[in-house]
């Protein structure tokens, strides 16, 4: 008789879907900030500042987003994150000044996203798997990428054929289309279903369930992290990696290509391709952590992505050449390859706390990529060309890939080692 599928690959599935609809609004700015533009007049940097509220926003829910997961359960939280993103996509449609994007793009699908972030990832896989954790973090970091793949074409095809009201009503309807499958399908704890995780010994005790306030569970465990100095280390590296996905080549290669004299939709295309490699990338780089060292894996993912960009000014051109297929090919695959060895080291270092510390983390992530994308966009209204920012943002990469060498792994696991 064939064995039954684990119930934790049924959650792990609706994650995915989740994720990827979450993901809808993060290939919109990219794609949405030359229409606006042209008919509304709005700079870009105007626009970058939105986006840039929306990234911090998206990086400092990530930890309260973890806590209340643990304190109230994924299915509460994850249907409100799904509906704030709808909303804030929706709203959009009645802006009449840019600074109205701070409410929309900024404050409500910062918020909806923070709460969809890799701290939700992370807290599926920690608590629904012991067997294959890094793999299936790979397999929904992905989930974000996809999003990517799914809605960047759709979002520059839609902006330009119908205009960018459409398709920011796309996005909403993609969003709301999955809170109905969140509700129905996504479960709080294994013991919620009868089982234990994927790969649990038969000796397998379930953690004890965190009550209390989510808030101070989350600030007490910052200030337990922030005594351990590979914290810092993790917390400044992935500042970086922030940096030089989310805050510049998600939100500025589409309109630095279109500096060029290439097409948008033809950037927007080529973004996308980035997400399809991504994809391979992450569920690789997952897989991977299961096996080698995560910092020889830092240390060569920031590498290849530093050379990338010191790169990219000279690939830039009207036309598609196979020098800027291979550089998406390369950055795709190195795109959030991050993640996973960067969640085990938080799981390693820290315990049980580990969920909310890689929450911190990721909100440093964000704070990188929110002044990225600002300043980048600074750099082009004055100098008006993005080469400093690449060249900047290569640079940076240098110091996340020495700053990861330096994280002490414990010689065992502990429990909470930032209570030590």
């Amino acid at each position: 008789m064939r064995a039954r599928l684990h119930p934790a690959w049924a959650v792990a599935t609706v994650a995915f879907v989740a994720l990827v609809a979450a993901a809808g609004f993060r290939a919109a700015p990219g794609a949405l900030m030359v229409p606006l533009n042209d008919e509304l007049g709005w700079s870009i940097s105007a626009m970058s500042l939105a986006v840039s509220l929306n990234l911090v926003l998206y990086g400092l829910t990530a930890p309260f987003a973890a806590a209340l997961m643990d304190r109230f359960g994924v299915r509460r939280v994850v249907p409100l994150a799904l509906t704030l993103v709808a909303l804030g996509s929706g709203l959009t449609i009645f802006a009449r000044e840019s600074w109205q994007l701070l409410l929309t793009w900024g404050l409500l699908i910062g918020i909806g996203t923070g709460s969809m972030a890799m701290a939700f990832a992370a807290t599926i896989a920690q608590r629904w798997f012991i067997r294959q954790r890094g793999l299936v973090m790979g397999v929904l970091t992905a989930g974000g990428a996809t999003g990517q793949l799914v809605f960047l074409p759709i979002v520059a095809a839609v902006a330009e054929q119908a205009g960018w009201r459409t398709a920011s009503l796309v996005i909403a309807a993609a969003a709301l289309a999955v809170v109905p499958l969140a509700v129905w399908l996504l479960a709080d704890h294994p013991e919620d279903r009868g089982t234990t995780p994927y790969g649990a010994p038969d000796d397998y005790v379930p953690p004890a369930r965190h009550q209390g306030n989510a808030a101070a569970r989350a600030l007490s465990t910052l200030r337990r992290a922030a005594r351990v100095p590979a914290f810092w280390a993790l917390v400044a590296a992935f500042a970086i990696c922030g940096a030089t996905t989310n805050g510049l080549v998600g939100i500025h290669f589409i309109p630095s290509a279109h500096d060029h004299g290439m097409a948008e939709t033809t950037a927007a295309g080529l973004l996308a391709v980035v997400g399809i490699f991504d994809i391979a990338g992450t569920i690789g780089s997952g897989w991977l952590t299961d096996r080698i060292d995560p910092r020889y894996l830092l240390l060569g993912y920031y590498g290849f992505r530093g050379v990338g960009l010191l790169l990219l000014p000279a690939l830039l051109s009207e036309s598609l050449h196979p020098s800027i297929v291979l550089f998406v090919v390369v950055y795709g695959l190195d795109w959030v390859a991050t993640v996973p060895p960067t969640v085990q080291l938080c799981r390693e270092i820290f315990g049980d706390d580990g969920t909310i510390v890689f929450g911190w983390v990721f909100a440093a992530h964000q704070v990188g990529a929110a002044a990225a994308a600002f300043g980048a966009g600074l750099v082009r209204d004055h100098t008006g060309s993005y080469t400093l920012a690449w060249i900047g943002g290569a640079v940076l990469c240098g110091f996340a890939a020495g700053l990861s060498w330096t994280v002490d792994r414990p010689v065992r696991p502990a429990r909470s080692a930032a209570r030590t």
